[in-house]
């Protein structure tokens, strides 16, 4: 009898854990994915606007849950496995469709892709060892100047753009694109080998074969 009500204490606990404010917001992000998607590819200007409305909004949750979760002490497992689950899948499903439309090159979305879910398969397996790699700060950088990437492929800047000078917008345009999207792949490749080597770090100490 001990034994159950022990075990009814800890689901309790474990069930708080997972129900608390940056959790939730992990949610409402993953669930905006689909509606994200849903309203870039409706493909006119108002649909691109409201696209860009609900990736901001998606984008201000990943701010704040991991915000809250720092200044409440309320970090757990299932926020350090799924926060990064729904980064990648707001992300992910944005390349996806911009490359669709030919606003970014599929070369592009491949390696982000790859990247991402190798980390995810890894992340799932060190969990099933009960190892848990906390995202890094590269980690953050890379979601950040993603993030930063898409917005700025989201904005209808047709509808913002004066026709006065179009050459010299479009140039202007083509230099920022080249410029975010540099910057959003060297970060994408970087931390993900910043993971993986942390990776096999915590492994090998777990292991009893690295440091102590």
């Amino acid at each position: 009898m001990s034994t159950t009500n022990s075990d009814h204490v800890s689901a309790a606990h474990s069930h708080e854990e997972i129900w608390n404010i940056p959790n939730i917001l992990t949610m409402i992000r993953l669930a905006l994915v689909p509606v994200f998607v849903i309203l870039l590819l409706l493909g006119n200007t108002w649909s691109q606007w409201l696209a860009l409305a609900v990736f901001v909004i998606a984008a201000i949750t990943d701010h704040y849950d991991g915000q809250i979760a720092r200044a409440r002490n309320l970090i757990t497992d299932f926020g350090k496995i799924w926060d990064p689950i729904a980064d990648k899948a707001l992300t992910l499903g944005a390349f996806v469709v911009l490359s669709v439309v030919g606003l970014i090159p599929w070369w592009f979305t491949i390696i982000v892709a790859v990247r991402e879910l190798g980390i995810t398969w890894l992340r799932a397996y060190l969990l099933k060892k009960n190892i848990v790699v906390a995202a890094s700060s590269g980690g953050k950088a890379k979601t950040v100047s993603q993030m930063v990437l898409i917005i700025f492929l989201l904005i209808p800047w047709h509808a913002i753009l004066a026709p006065a000078d179009p050459l010299s917008s479009l140039t202007a345009l083509w230099l920022m694109k080249i410029i975010l999207l540099a910057i959003a792949l060297a970060l994408t490749v970087w931390s993900g080998m910043v993971y993986v080597i942390g990776a096999i770090k915590m492994r090998g100490t777990v292991d009893g074969d690295g440091p102590q």
